[in-house]
């Protein structure tokens, strides 16, 4: 009986049990077409009224108490509730910038080395060179693979950085040389001509507040005291010149001096800078890999790095042949008895293959020990609690030829001369660009403006580069959000400061222009001048595109067309081809290249 009982009372359990259960699925069923929330997944805090706009779809359900999926599924209000979700992100994005103005601003850090070119670094595909510290900032940043410059030569591109200009804007050629002639023939000595209170250096003290060092090449063999003005820079030394001198009864290397003056730099701001909350904003400009001019040994690196590359062979470049060097135009070989200095220094470094073998893997040699550099100064940034909260480019003045073309050094616009690293990292970047690439036309001329933009200060109206930021951060081309907050030092920068975008090119249906406010350039102008004589360094101009490139030799009115896309090494000259397609692109190109050229030798207020 008692087993009859439990038996019974089990049945009724079990069917109270399935009675609750379909009570809670009927209720659930009630809420959720009450409330219909699933199909687009609103979040929870949009549903509240006063969270709502008057149009939002769900103010509709709750006032005139109509079907909800059926406005849900009309594309009317599909297209006005995204539009509210837009809103609702700006209205985040905007609490963050504002929450980021509230975080100290960036400090901005420069690695700005000597005659490094592009492909000098492990992170861009060389096999042999020995870069890990530059190669990890590339993986904690972006890099860009396009990046030029507009004048290939030490002085001239400094002074770019400097002021943001073109050489035909800023004038500085060839400073204390008096290697510039006039047409009466009388040499002149150029100069800077530029108001020291429009420099970089001047600008970040003056105007950003910023606690302001340069330690190694300035490049410009002026005063700069005299020229900047006392109080320009809280900590400055140049060093450049030689690899080896004797200091305090020893021999220092000039990168080991380069290293030592940045960490002393670091160490005057933590006293002196950090605790007024200064930022700083510090220039590396190391002198390697410099070659010594004058000096056959060329490259001199330090004694504990000759080990390195003992084992390794260099390649040989592919245009480093006797056919390549009889294919550049005959005014390299002149009939004077002169000697272009580019063939001067490749028979300096690279005639013989074990005369290359050695001059590159002291090149190298020198490149991982400023690589080594980097990291010594990194790790001190990291000491001082700033890694994070510091900006920071490595980049380089110009390119370098490495026996390609029958050529050493510099100066000319090929691709081995014009194409230098860069890679930045930065507190502001967003996560999805953390070791990326970008392959848009970068310039030297935009540097200026990067680093005033970081500093919160709008590029001058002089300027004609413009802030790459916008290039790896979010909203940076989006217009509204972006437009609005030139100004910060955590916000992505758009301001033109009353400058203008050249009308794009006539041909190739507006794929070739300088840039607007939605698009980076995809060309270039290029320019060089003469250094002392034609037979010894000959003026060159380019025009500069990814798919061709036009040469202009203006002291013997020669032009040459190459097609990068089918010609990477610039060696079959289409100048005199007959093919109608490269007869349409030589005019082309020749109209485009005179107008980018006026455009900046003018004192219009342009970004190129």
């Amino acid at each position: 009986m008692v087993r009859t009982l439990q038996s019974q009372q089990s049945r009724v359990s079990r069917m109270l049990v399935i009675l609750l259960i379909t009570l809670s699925v009927i209720l659930v069923a009630i809420l959720v077409s009450v409330h219909q929330l699933d199909v687009f997944s609103i979040p929870q805090h949009t549903t509240r009224e006063q969270d709502m706009p008057d149009n939002h779809p769900l103010h509709d359900k709750m006032s005139r108490n109509v079907d909800t999926n059926q406005l849900l599924v009309d594309k009317a209000q599909r297209a006005r509730w995204l539009a509210h979700q837009r809103k609702q992100k700006e209205r985040e994005l905007q609490q963050q910038m504002e929450e980021d103005e509230k975080q100290p601003p960036m400090n901005i850090l420069l690695f700005y080395a000597d005659d490094w070119r592009h492909d000098t670094m492990g992170a861009a595909g060389n096999p042999i060179v020995k870069t890990p510290f530059i190669d990890a900032l590339a993986k904690e940043g972006v890099r860009f693979v396009e990046n030029c410059v507009t004048t290939s030569i030490c002085w001239i591109s400094r002074a770019t950085l400097y002021t943001g200009q073109y050489l035909a804007r800023h004038h500085f050629e060839m400073l204390g040389r008096g290697r510039t002639l006039l047409k009466d023939g009388k040499p002149v000595e150029m100069k800077l001509e530029v108001p020291a209170n429009e420099t970089l250096y001047s600008l970040m003290k003056k105007k950003a507040k910023y606690f302001v060092g340069h330690a190694g090449k300035l490049g410009l063999w002026i005063d700069h005291q005299e020229y900047l003005g006392e109080g320009t820079f809280d900590y400055f030394v140049d060093e450049d010149g030689w690899h080896w001198r004797e200091m305090g009864g020893k021999m220092v290397h000039i990168t080991d001096k380069n290293t030592g003056d940045a960490l002393r730099f670091l160490k005057m701001w933590e006293q002196k800078g950090k605790p007024k909350q200064k930022p700083f904003f510090l220039n590396v400009a190391y002198f390697a890999t410099h070659a010594v001019d004058g000096d056959t040994r060329q490259y001199m690196p330090q004694n504990k790095s000759m080990a390195m590359y003992e084992n390794d062979t260099i390649p040989i470049p592919a245009t480093a042949t006797e056919e390549a060097w009889q294919k550049m135009p005959y005014f390299f070989r002149p009939k004077s008895g002169g000697m272009n200095e580019g063939r001067t220094r490749w028979m300096w470094r690279y005639d013989e293959s074990d005369k290359h073998q050695r001059m590159m893997k002291n090149y190298y040699r020198m490149a991982s020990e400023v690589d080594t550099s980097v990291g010594i100064i990194l790790k001190e940034l990291e000491m001082q609690g700033q890694l994070n909260n510091t900006m920071i480019i490595f980049t380089t003045d110009n390119g370098n030829f490495h026996a390609e073309h029958g050529l050493a050094d510099k100066w000319y616009p090929h691709q081995e001369s014009i194409r230098v690293p860069l890679v930045i990292k930065d507190p502001r970047m967003s996560p999805e660009f953390f070791g990326t690439t970008n392959d848009e036309f970068t310039l030297n001329i935009d540097l200026a403006a990067t680093v005033l933009a970081a500093a919160g200060l709008d590029p001058l109206p002089t300027m004609m580069g413009r802030d790459m930021s916008i290039l790896y951060r979010k909203n940076g081309f989006e217009g509204e959000v972006a437009a609005t907050t030139s100004q910060s030092r955590r916000k992505a920068f758009a301001s033109t400061n009353g400058r203008q975008y050249i009308d794009p090119s006539s041909d190739g249906g507006g794929k070739y222009h300088s840039g607007s406010e939605s698009s980076w350039r995809t060309e270039f102008f290029y320019e060089h001048p003469m250094h002392s004589h034609p037979d010894y360094i000959p003026s060159s101009e380019a025009l500069v595109r990814k798919d061709y490139k036009y040469f202009y030799w203006p002291n013997f009115k020669y032009e040459q067309l190459f097609d990068l896309k089918n010609d990477p090494g610039e060696l079959n000259d289409l100048i005199t081809s007959k093919n109608p397609v490269h007869q349409t692109k030589l005019k082309e190109m020749r109209k485009r290249f005179v107008e980018l050229k006026m455009m900046a030798h003018s004192d219009l207020p342009v970004i190129l």
